[in-house]
């Protein structure tokens, strides 16, 4: 896994996001991000989990406020830099965005190929990925050929491919059931063991407990309430400071 330095690596600065002349769905957000840790972000519908996570991956400008990422200011960045930026980053979206004319295989190398990869370089760590989420039997299925569960392992395997910093997730536990929820969860722990940075957005409180160095924090109605994490347990990699937002 890509490396990031011993500091932050995302830094959200009294963020405000509103959409037109409505009202903010996001008011004084902030928050730290830490190479390493894996975070929670819970909270009832409509709190404002996906609209956090678009403005996480880049896919929304805020309204007011500072996100800096990797050290950069990502409201300001040079447009042309915004691709590279995006590269650091792994999205497992809710109803998982597979292309479907496309096989397993194709869409985990989609990424690789859109970074421009070779065909002859695509091949073994497509199914490496696709061996890891358990799905090396499945890698020329379409999508409307897997289960619900086996496109989310789609989903991620494509999201991580290009060994991305940081993985966020939004409700990636929604469309499956219960077993199946903890399984992905364990695939998201091993990708943070290997140094990936982990954000999962979810309003299933039990998944809470089972990552016990998790770090936690609650939306209410577009406000962070917990900014500091919300420490449950120890995290696994403790830095200076990491328990206090700047």
């Amino acid at each position: 896994m890509s490396k990031s330095s011993d500091g932050e690596i995302v830094q959200f600065d009294n963020v405000g996001l509103r959409y037109g002349a409505e009202r903010e769905v996001l008011s004084d957000i902030s928050f730290t991000l830490y190479p390493g840790s894996f975070y929670f972000i819970t909270g009832a519908s409509g709190a404002g989990k996906t609209s956090l996570l678009r403005l996480l991956y880049l896919a929304q400008r805020p309204s007011r406020g500072m996100i800096r990422m990797f050290g950069d200011d990502a409201i300001t960045l040079p447009r042309e830099r915004l691709p590279n930026l995006r590269r650091r980053l792994g999205v497992v979206f809710q109803d998982f965005r597979l292309v479907p004319h496309l096989s397993a295989f194709d869409n985990v190398a989609l990424p690789l190929r859109i970074a421009g990869a070779a065909d002859k370089d695509l091949d073994k760590p497509v199914r490496d990925m696709l061996d890891w989420v358990g799905l090396a039997g499945r890698m020329d299925a379409a999508p409307a050929a897997l289960s619900g569960g086996e496109q989310q392992r789609v989903a991620i395997a494509r999201a991580v491919i290009g060994r991305p910093e940081i993985l966020v997730a939004d409700e990636p536990t929604g469309n499956v059931d219960p077993d199946m929820a903890i399984k992905l969860l364990r695939l998201f722990e091993a990708l943070n063991r290997l140094g990936t940075t982990v954000l999962v957005a979810t309003h299933d409180m039990h998944l809470l407990q089972k990552v016990p160095d998790s770090m936690i924090m609650r939306l209410d109605k577009g406000r962070m309430m917990d900014p500091t994490g919300a420490l449950r347990y120890p995290p696994r990699r403790p830095a200076p400071g990491r328990r206090g937002a700047k």
